[in-house]
C-alpha cells in the first residue's frame, strides 16, 4: 500500500493517513490481519514526525480498523460490515450533496432529481 500525502492539501497529515488506510481496507487491498509498516517506518518513508503517524495508527486503533500488538506490531482487522456500510452510505450523501446543489442551482425540481434517481436506479 502507498500512502501519499500533501502540505498544501489543507487536511491534517494524520487524517489524511487515516483516510487512506481506511480506503484501503474498505476496497481489500488490505487484507485481515495483514500487517501495517510500523509508525517509524511510516514517519521515515513519508518524510513526517513519529508522532503524527502515531495518531493516525491510534485513531484507526480506536476506530476499529486496526489493532497494535505489542511488540509485534500493527494489524489489520476483520472488517467490520457495519463501518463498510457506514462508509458507503456516507460517500452515496456527499455525491448527493452536490448533485442537489447542482439541481438547486439550475432550477430543477426535487420531483424531476427524485424522478432521474428512480430512473438511474432501475437502469443498474
Amino acid at each position: 500500500m502507498k500512502i501519499i500525502v500533501s502540505n498544501r492539501s489543507g487536511v491534517p497529515i494524520y487524517e489524511q493517513i487515516k483516510e487512506q488506510v481506511k480506503a484501503a481496507i474498505f476496497t481489500g487491498l488490505l487484507q485481515e490481519d495483514e500487517m501495517l509498516p510500523s509508525i517509524r517506518q511510516l514517519a521515515r518513508d513519508l518524510k513526517i514526525s513519529v508522532i503524527t503517524t502515531t495518531r493516525a495508527y491510534s485513531d484507526l486503533e480506536q476506530e476499529g480498523f486496526i489493532v497494535n500488538v505489542q511488540g509485534k506490531g500493527c494489524f489489520v482487522l476483520p472488517r467490520n460490515t457495519e463501518l463498510a456500510r457506514e462508509n458507503a452510505l456516507h460517500k452515496m450523501e456527499d455525491a448527493l450533496t452536490v448533485a442537489i446543489a447542482a439541481a438547486k442551482q439550475e432550477g430543477i425540481s426535487q420531483e424531476e432529481v427524485v424522478g432521474r434517481l428512480n430512473l438511474l436506479w432501475e437502469d443498474e
